[in-house]
């Protein structure tokens, strides 16, 4: 698994998650093409993935970031931790996120952990099941976070006031 965090010039962070490899069998031997998972953030509350393949490893990543960073979206941060606890799903993964005290750190498996990390959450427990596949965690891990939503946001869409 190749797990490389970069950080870039305008101060967002790269993460390259999984170079995946496939053969194709040709008259002539094996031909390689590569694949790469990739999660961009920026450490403030916005981050995206991407999923780029090539027949090299630098131009699969590239195309990977430039997806990641078409597909970037804002997630609610609340005193470094996410709003409320959430589940999400995609395929066979199931990615449960929960608020976390202060001090606690970010516990969770390399997938879930970089999209925490890019995002910019400091305080955080996840668990995943059924899959350990890091596409399919990263789709449930957006999946989750698309769903979280901050206490301003509810009142403003209810029309009340919670406190």
């Amino acid at each position: 698994m190749a797990n490389q965090t970069q950080q870039s010039n305008d101060g967002s962070i790269e993460r390259v998650l999984k170079i995946k490899r496939c053969a194709a069998v040709v008259k002539g031997g094996r031909r390689f093409s590569f694949a790469a998972l990739v999660v961009v953030g920026d450490g403030k509350g916005r981050v995206g993935y991407g999923y780029g393949k090539a027949n090299e490893v630098p131009p699969s990543v590239q195309k990977a970031q430039k997806q990641a960073n078409r597909e970037v979206m804002d997630v609610p941060i609340v005193n470094g931790t996410i709003p409320h606890a959430v589940i999400g799903r995609y395929g066979a993964a199931k990615v449960i996120l929960l608020p976390a005290n202060p001090g606690t750190g970010i516990i969770a498996g390399p997938p879930v952990r970089a999209v925490c990390e890019a995002v910019g959450l400091k305080d955080i427990l996840t668990k995943s099941f059924s899959s350990n596949n890091p596409s399919v965690l990263v789709k449930a891990t957006f999946n989750a976070l698309k769903q979280l939503r901050t206490r301003e946001f509810v009142e403003q869409l209810r029309g009340v006031n919670l406190s």
